[in-house]
This record gives structure tokens, sequence and C-alpha cells, in this order.
């Protein structure tokens, strides 16, 4: 199967008459794409960023509708967009739980198992350290090098100028990988535990973006949009590990 990478050739494309059967894109960039007079029965779309647009079918967007059944489906993912201390820590305490019955009723034996292009549990979870470090130790708390040397980064950091050689080669012991977690876990509870609405609404640096633009433009996420953020990672790789595992029974 022929793989089309990091190109513009499709931009602007009419393609009529044309076969997608069993086409995979990945990290593509779907914007304003319209589709007419299609077949789409078995199509998976699946957005990490859905929450922040439209999608659009049959003159409907859909988007409220997936985020209200994604809502039902995992108890106390609304919390995520809360903004009040005492929402986010119960938010935290959901979504905690919620991590504990999925890694708890995993056998071992099966944290490294995977779907085709996709984190297993363990580098999930490894990847939820980074994340906690990126966000917490990173941008709220100011760290210099916040990261753990077992993070799981994600695909693509080397080409927005990321360290990665922070990380370690060889892939760390499920032991190891758990304890780690339970650090981190706790960083976040120890910080909920005392922060208050003022901590909140303090302006922090995005830790991704690099700084300001030139132009003034640059996010400056509060301390808020970043706890939110360390609970939108945790309910969408959440989902993610449920999907998996579910397709690999």
């Amino acid at each position: 199967m022929t793989t089309y990478r990091d190109t513009e050739d499709f931009v602007g494309a009419t393609f009529v008459d044309a076969s997608f059967k069993g086409a995979r894109m990945r990290e593509a960039d779907l914007r304003g794409l319209t589709v007419r007079s299609s077949l789409l029965d078995g199509l998976d779309v699946d957005s990490h960023d859905l929450s922040f647009g439209t999608l659009v079918v049959n003159g409907v967007d859909v988007v409220p509708l997936v985020e209200a059944e994604l809502d039902r489906r995992f108890p106390g993912r609304a919390l995520s967009r809360s903004t009040t201390p005492e929402g986010l820590r119960d938010g935290w305490v959901a979504v905690q739980a919620a991590w504990r019955s999925t890694t708890e009723g995993t056998p071992r034996e099966r944290w490294d198992d995977h779907v085709e292009d996709e984190w297993s549990l363990a580098q999930t979870l490894r990847h939820l350290v980074l994340a906690t470090d990126c966000w917490l130790r990173g941008a709220i708390q100011r760290h210099e090098q916040p990261f753990h040397e077992i993070g799981q980064v994600f695909t693509g950091a080397e080409e927005m100028g990321f360290d990665t050689s922070i990380f370690r080669d060889e892939p760390p012991s499920h032991d190891e990988v758990l304890e780690v977690r339970a650090e981190r876990q706790q960083m976040v509870t120890d910080f909920l535990a005392t922060v208050t609405p003022e901590l909140l609404a303090e302006e922090r640096s995005d830790p991704w973006g690099g700084g300001d633009d030139g132009a003034g433009d640059a996010w400056r996420p509060t301390v808020g949009d970043c706890l939110r953020t360390i609970l939108e990672e945790e309910w969408a790789h959440l989902r993610y590990v449920r999907r998996d595992l579910a397709l690999l029974d």
C-alpha cells in the first residue's frame, strides 16, 4: 500500500469515482473536507480535537452528540471542563478510578499488546507520565527539565524541536511504569488539594508553543487550562486503550 507523508499534493483536490476503501489517514489535515454522495458505511473517525470544532453529517453538527455520549460512557468525564477547584478535584478522582479499573482488570501479559499503529497499555501509561510532566511540572510549576526518562513521547516531537534524548531507549519494566505513574498521579492530587480560584486564573506559557510569535498571538494557558488538559489527556487515552483492548479481544 502506498504511503503519502508530509505532502500537500491533495490540497484543494477533487476526487470523483475514486475508491478509498480500506485507506488509513493518520495525523492528516482534514479541515474543511467535503464529502458528497459517497459511501460511508464503516467510516471510523477518531479525533482528539473533535470538541474544538464542528463535524457536520447530513446537515447536523454531531459534535455535541458525540461529546454527550462520551460523557455518558465515562462518568466524570464532563468534569474535565470544570472551572472550579472542587470540580477539577472531583474530575481527577473520577478519572483515576476509571484508570484503576482498566489497569487492574488487564492481565500483565497483555500490557504490551497493541493494535497496529497504536500504543499498548504500558506505552499509554508512560505517555500519561509525560503529559503530567509537561503540563504540571513544566507549564504550571515551571521546572526547567520536567520530564522523567521513561515518558513516551508523541510522533513528530523531534520535528517540533523537542529534545528526545531525555528519554530512555530501553523500555522500562511494568513495575517501574506503575511506580513512576503513581508518583505523577500523587503530584496532581497534591496540587489540586490546595489550588485556589486565583491560582487557576494565573497565566502560564504554552509548553509546546515556543513562546510569543512576535505578534502577541501566542496562546497563554491559565493554570486551569493546564489542569483541564491533563484531565483531557487522561480521559482520551483511557478511551483509546479500552477501544484497542476490545479490538484485541
